[in-house]
């Protein structure tokens, strides 16, 4: 009797699980089907050469997606092993770098960055004593840096041959400022980011695309990344880039050069071993030795509690989230916490996503940059779109 007992409430509640289950999967099924058709004639209608998306739950992937072209000369057709260069999304494996030294006991969080870089106490700083501004200050873009790392030529963002050597930005700190009360205010600085890339390099003796290799890349197993310019056995993966303008197309610089800016934005790689990446940021029991031996989890998560709000920069400008925490950025839409980053260079744009609730995560990715107005608002523009339609595939998992 009591077998029959267990028989009948196993079988009530395996149909309870497969039922949920089932309305589960229902529900994304018809948000796919929504989101895949938006995503579509978006990209066509914006132009976009090349595009890959990729949707997971629980470490497993739902739905990929690979659109256009890699190379638009040739007719060469994005696949999972196209690489992208992923721009600014190369800030969050600094960031873990920097996590691994506080570990291992070699900085604090806290601690001035006059300690490891004394260079900067030529920087003008009309606020505070430069002795003042910390390293967790450059992780959640506080400190006051200015955002272009070299703007002397044409007073853009990124330029086509960065700086090769960090003497070069040395020479240039007596005519830096810092621009408000450090820890203020939020505002984006991809020089803060070289920063930390060089404490990472004096700490280690190593380069810093060497020790993110060691240290992150290689045990995720991300064996087809790499900075900078492309290896000879993988440039026939390597996607090349496109702008457009008022219509009008053009191609970006090949394979280009980070220099002195790679810890802010060197990273290339394909779809996969982003995906492990991303993995390891939700993490999973199966590899939670391999996780932790990078990162402990209590750490991980230090970098995603929110620090400051990045609704506004200090300029006033609207941001694309709400908060930040340390490197990752959390936005917060309808009850729902998504942590991630975003990258934009040379005509590469990527978003990574997650949701820490759910264990839903999401890469999006173009080859292709629309140059828009500055004042364009996110609900017309494409990659806006895209990333409130995104939302809407995690919202569909219970």
């Amino acid at each position: 009797m009591k077998s029959l007992k267990a028989l009948i409430l196993f079988l009530l509640f395996s149909n309870l699980f497969l039922t949920t289950m089932n309305a589960q999967t229902g529900d994304f099924s018809a948000a796919y089907k929504k989101f895949k058709a938006v995503y579509e004639q978006e990209l066509k209608q914006a132009g976009i050469v090349g595009s890959s998306f990729v949707f997971l739950k629980d470490n497993k992937i739902l739905v990929e997606d690979f659109y256009g072209m890699a190379n638009q000369e040739k007719n060469q057709k994005v696949d999972e092993n196209t690489i992208y260069h992923w721009a600014s999304n190369t800030k969050p494996f600094t960031g873990i770098a920097i996590m691994q030294l506080r570990d291992r006991g070699l900085l604090k969080l806290d601690d001035s960055i006059i300690k490891y870089l004394p260079e900067l106490k030529a920087v003008h700083n009309s606020f505070v004593d430069m002795n003042d501004i910390t390293i967790r200050q450059l992780l959640n873009h506080t400190a006051g840096f200015r955002n272009p790392t070299f703007p002397y030529k044409n007073n853009k963002d990124w330029q086509p041959f960065e700086p090769q050597d960090f003497s070069q930005i040395v020479a240039m700190l007596p005519f830096t400022e810092i621009l408000f009360k450090p820890g203020s205010k939020y505002s984006y600085s991809n020089l803060g980011i070289v920063f930390l890339g060089q404490i990472i390099q004096r700490l280690t003796l190593d380069d810093y695309e060497v020790y993110v290799d060691k240290n992150i890349l290689k045990p995720l197993e991300m064996y087809r990344s790499y900075f900078d310019t492309t290896p000879y056995h993988l440039l026939k993966y390597r996607s090349h880039s496109y702008y457009i303008e008022n219509g009008k197309h053009t191609t970006g610089r090949f394979d280009a050069n980070s220099g002195i800016t790679v810890s802010n934005s060197g990273l290339n790689s394909p779809l996969p071993d982003i995906i492990k990446y991303l993995n390891f940021l939700i993490g999973g029991a199966s590899k939670k030795e391999i996780y932790d031996g990078i990162l402990k989890r209590s750490s991980l998560e230090e970098m995603f509690q929110p620090t400051i709000s990045a609704a506004l920069d200090a300029n006033g400008n609207a941001g694309f989230s709400t908060d930040i925490g340390l490197i990752y950025f959390l936005d917060r839409q309808n009850g729902e916490t998504y942590l991630g980053h975003g990258g934009d260079q040379n005509g590469f744009i990527s978003y990574i996503e997650f949701n820490p609730k759910k264990r839903t995560a999401s890469i999006l990715v173009f080859n292709t940059n629309i140059i828009l107005p500055a004042d364009t608002p996110p609900e017309k523009d494409t990659v806006g779109k895209l990333r409130k339609a995104i939302c809407r595939l995690h919202e569909s998992i219970n």
